[in-house]
């Protein structure tokens, strides 16, 4: 499961009311839609919800990764994801784990939303309150969603592949990445606000404080090679840049660390990789130097529409006049 960008254009028949039976269809029909192996499929087809928390994870982490890039030369486009996939790339470390990000925060939040049948609030034993929805609240049930996650994509080929472990890594970076952001979340109940009975339940935090994360481990991401270990006798990752300034005794990388093999294309032209930055809007004082590749920018004024002087009338609406600004845009030239 990653973010091939085919997924996003899939579109999934509504549920709506209908018999036991129908609905059954109607799933299976969603976990086929969806690009998945054949054992995912299967996984799919026996957990009614999933499909839809599947697209939902997907068009999360498409928004997220699109959010976060936004003033990259790399701007996470669709176009020629499929063949980033493949690389070793930075970007490539970025989209692994972002897509076990979203997946782990959307069945966490299906759980408890009551969107998945075979899983419900979150029911930790150190809770003060299991009852919590009693209370009308409910934990993200983040144990469950970890769970079926690895269960979910399985184990590739490890051996001594070493884009298999690397892409390995780099998914549960963006599982850890939401298991950082998750808290207590308590509430009294009781006379005049008193603690007399206090509920407790797990939280996630919003997805854009683990995209902004991701985006921090994409900046000093690490580059690294296979190494042989000795005492265990098998392939470990290393690198030299990070812990250790000696070849001959490299570090393994951080648990933390987004991890690459192979540095990346400037993304500045057209390629398979993406479609470059020509046309590309830019912020003079920002970033219009590094995304325009030195190519330099075309500047054009226009006029823009807006809501202004606005005045809220008895008893429930607002009234405002349509006011026009002009707006100067910067683009990169081709």
């Amino acid at each position: 499961f990653s973010l091939t960008g085919k997924e996003a254009l899939t579109h999934f028949p509504s549920l709506g009311p209908s018999v036991n039976s129908a609905q059954g269809k109607v799933h299976v029909k969603q976990c086929d839609l969806l690009k998945l192996s054949h054992k995912q499929k299967r996984l799919c087809r026996r957990e009614p919800g999933l499909a839809e928390t599947l697209r939902d994870a997907i068009r999360l982490g498409i928004m997220e990764c699109q959010y976060q890039f936004r003033s990259e030369r790399w701007n996470c486009s669709l176009e020629g994801r499929t063949s980033l996939l493949k690389r070793g790339f930075k970007e490539t470390a970025f989209l692994y784990a972002v897509s076990s990000a979203a997946l782990t925060h959307s069945l966490a939040r299906a759980c408890s939303a009551g969107r998945m049948e075979r899983c419900t609030c979150d029911d930790s034993p150190d809770l003060e309150n299991r009852k919590a929805w009693q209370w009308g609240v409910c934990g993200d049930n983040l144990k469950y969603s970890t769970k079926f996650l690895k269960k979910f994509l399985g184990q590739k080929r490890i051996g001594k592949d070493l884009r298999a472990k690397v892409d390995i890594h780099n998914t549960n970076v963006g599982i850890k990445a939401v298991k950082n952001g998750l808290k207590t979340t308590c509430k009294c109940h009781g006379v005049s606000g008193s603690c007399a009975v206090r509920t407790c339940w797990k939280q996630l935090s919003p997805f854009h404080e683990v995209g902004r994360l991701l985006k921090l481990r994409y900046d000093d991401a690490v580059k690294v090679f296979s190494t042989t270990n000795d005492a265990v006798g098998h392939s470990e990752l290393a690198s030299p840049q990070r812990h250790s300034h000696s070849t001959k005794h490299p570090a393994s990388p951080r648990a933390t660390d987004l991890v690459y093999v192979e540095d990346s294309p400037s993304f500045c032209r057209p390629s398979k990789y993406s479609l470059g930055t020509a046309g590309r809007t830019c912020s003079r004082e920002g970033n219009c130097d590094s995304m325009c590749c030195g190519r330099g920018y075309n500047t054009q004024s226009r006029l823009v529409t807006f809501s202004c002087h606005c005045q809220v009338q008895w008893c429930c609406y607002v009234e405002c006049q349509q006011c026009m600004q002009e707006e100067v845009v910067y683009s990169c030239k081709q």
